[in-house]
């Protein structure tokens, strides 16, 4: 399960940020675009539960997770434009629901080793 939330968080975060550089013509729009094709690159090795690249993708979604809290969603909240609102909202709860799923497995994963 947990891959499969990895996986539509890549998908929403490419999308949505294709989608907001479109909509707005910044470059910083592409952000998470970028950090989608890199976690998509990744899923792979989360799917086969590496857990080198399974702690890297954790990483890296938890820094995306942050700027988008901390720029694209209070700015568009900000602004009171509802695409800007939507389109920041659903990148953010995607990328909260793979953290938590993250964080989920690796609780679990250690429960069954003990």
């Amino acid at each position: 399960m947990t891959a499969k939330i990895h996986l539509l968080n890549s998908f929403v975060l490419i999308i949505f940020g294709i989608w907001g550089y479109l909509a707005g013509g910044s470059f910083t729009a592409l952000i998470p675009f970028s950090f989608g094709l890199i976690l998509l690159f990744l899923y792979r090795g989360v799917k086969n539960e590496d857990k080198v690249l399974a702690h890297i993708v954790v990483i890296l979604t938890a820094i995306i997770l942050i700027a988008l809290i901390a720029q694209p969603l209070k700015s568009a909240l900000s602004s009171g434009e509802p695409e800007k609102i939507f389109r920041s909202s659903v990148m953010v709860l995607t990328s909260a629901s793979a953290m938590i799923s993250f964080i989920l497995s690796f609780i679990k994963a250690r429960k069954s080793k003990e």
